[in-house]
């Protein structure tokens, strides 16, 4: 004998409901027709629907990194920066400049993100990639042939960030304006 499930119906129950199902179908062809592709193996229609996943607006996916944008241009004028055509202006012009983009720009990453080194190593520093490495925290570059483990100079010690804060957007906003415009009165 089987183990049952507490909700499924046993022999007796099923021999009850086969015959009352077999009387009811012979008098009554409307539900004949409703059991028909039951017996013909047809598996019935879910239950509920599947709830079909929310699609949100292309603007509305990339909301959090808009919002990092928008907190860049706001703490750093790093937009307007990269924009401008710094061709023309002096050296001294523009390390003046990126003094400004810097601060400003480092201070909301560090409101946003906790950033650590991929590696701990210095740059500069020898180092030993073994076989199976994470190639997604490790990228190799130059003379690359053969199998791991490796050895080589680590030129970047690359970035992963451990905790990341985005604000949270309300739906009345539209993200995608990362700066408004500044009109003084």
């Amino acid at each position: 004998m089987q183990n049952q499930s507490p909700s499924e119906p046993g022999f007796f129950e099923r021999l009850l409901i086969a015959s009352a199902c077999f009387r009811r179908a012979l008098t009554d062809s409307a539900f004949a027709r409703q059991v028909a592709p039951l017996s013909a193996g047809v598996p019935s229609a879910p239950k509920s629907p599947t709830p079909r996943p929310v699609e949100l607006p292309e603007e509305r996916t990339h909301a959090s990194a808009l919002a990092l944008l928008a907190m860049l241009q706001r703490e750093g004028r790093l937009i307007d920066f990269l924009q401008d055509d710094v061709a023309s202006y002096s050296d001294a012009d523009v390390g003046a400049a990126a003094r400004v983009v810097h601060s400003g720009c480092r201070k909301a990453l560090a409101q946003t993100l906790a950033l650590e080194p991929a590696l701990q190593e210095s740059e500069g520093a020898s180092v030993r990639i073994p076989a199976g490495f994470d190639a997604h925290r490790i990228r190799l570059t130059g003379n690359v042939t053969g199998q791991p483990p490796f050895s080589g100079t680590l030129r970047h010690h690359g970035w992963i960030a451990t905790t990341i804060k985005f604000p949270v957007l309300a739906p009345s906003l539209d993200p995608r304006v990362v700066a408004p415009a500044e009109v003084e009165l």
